[in-house]
């Protein structure tokens, strides 16, 4: 083990939401998020020069973002997405990622509140992820105003859809500047719930339980996204298996060292280096899943997080 895990985030533990997929409905998992997110409201957020709430264009009409800006145009654009199992997670929960991420890149971020399952189930996050993103690129004047500083951002299942997103990019002709994934899911083949699938990536047992983010709760979040196993092999939940990787954006990966995504991450970090992707990887040592919502606590998640997001401004602004 090369690291062990951080004291000050061993104590938060406790007091993290989402550990009992036993009880778990998606309302009480959306509102324990909301609560948690409440409970810092003693300490001021972030400053950034402005914070606006707007409408994109979703894959089924306009869906809700808010445009966080830190510094004056032109600058390079950010499409965020945030995290919460596909299920829970808003624009509030993560709020103060998104100033961080402005801070500290300088970009312009739209942070996009897509629809969610049981009520809109797969492909319809990954949908609204790419309709949006591709709308801000077609705006791109209203936002940082450079296309060739276009990135995509996202956080656990956000992380996800960041990934899948990039990809669909990719494909329809939309170079992005980078992508920056925050311990992200990259297969979601067998719903966390199949042996043979769970024993390719050892951290799904090592981190299984204890950790904030356990195995049945991605078991529970894959139940309410996925209406179909079969959906787990699609690419477009699982870009691990995508046919190639070869010519998606720049990535700067993020994982935690005990987290069950921590070697599905690590996957993703060797199957975009073999394809000839320019990437980074931070693996996180000494933290959970989760980590980036922990450094107003933690000096640990907040140092591994800025350097994170320092890695991402350089490939920002690198296309400016």
């Amino acid at each position: 083990m090369p690291a062990p895990l951080d004291p000050v985030v061993a104590q938060i533990i406790p007091q993290l939401p989402l550990r009992d997929p036993r009880t778990m409905t998606p309302q009480s998992a959306r509102d324990s998020l909301r609560t948690l997110a409440a409970a810092r409201a003693a300490v001021p957020p972030p400053a950034v020069q402005s914070v606006e709430d707007i409408k994109v264009s979703g894959a089924a009409g306009p869906i809700g973002a808010r445009v966080y800006r830190a510094c004056e145009p032109p600058a390079p654009t950010v499409v965020f997405f945030h995290g919460g199992g596909w299920v829970a997670g808003d624009l509030d929960t993560h709020d103060r990622q998104a100033r961080y991420l402005a801070i500290e890149t300088g970009a312009v971020v739209v942070s996009v509140d897509y629809r969610r399952p049981p009520e809109v189930r797969f492909p319809g996050a990954f949908e609204d992820a790419f309709a949006t993103l591709s709308d801000v690129w077609r705006r791109i004047a209203e936002f940082g105003g450079n296309a060739r500083s276009l990135g995509v951002a996202g956080d656990s299942a956000g992380g996800n859809l960041a990934a899948c997103a990039a990809i669909a990019c990719r494909d329809a002709g939309i170079a992005l500047a980078g992508q920056m994934l925050v311990y992200p899911v990259t297969d979601a083949f067998g719903g966390f719930a199949d042996a043979g699938e769970n024993a390719r990536f050892p951290s799904r047992a090592e981190n299984a339980e204890g950790y904030f983010l356990s195995r049945g709760v991605m078991e529970w979040f894959c139940g309410h996204y996925l209406a179909d196993q079969a959906d787990g092999a699609d690419w477009r939940v699982s870009p691990l298996r995508a046919k190639t990787l070869r010519g998606v954006a720049p990535a700067v990966v993020c994982t935690a060292w005990f987290d069950p995504l921590r070697d599905e991450g690590t996957a993703y970090v060797k199957a975009l280096a073999d394809a000839g992707v320019p990437t980074t990887h931070h693996q996180g040592f000494g933290l959970i899943h989760g980590y980036f919502g922990l450094g107003e606590a933690s000096d640990t998640a907040r140092a591994e997080a800025q350097r994170v997001r320092a890695d991402f401004r350089k490939l920002l602004v690198r296309c400016e």
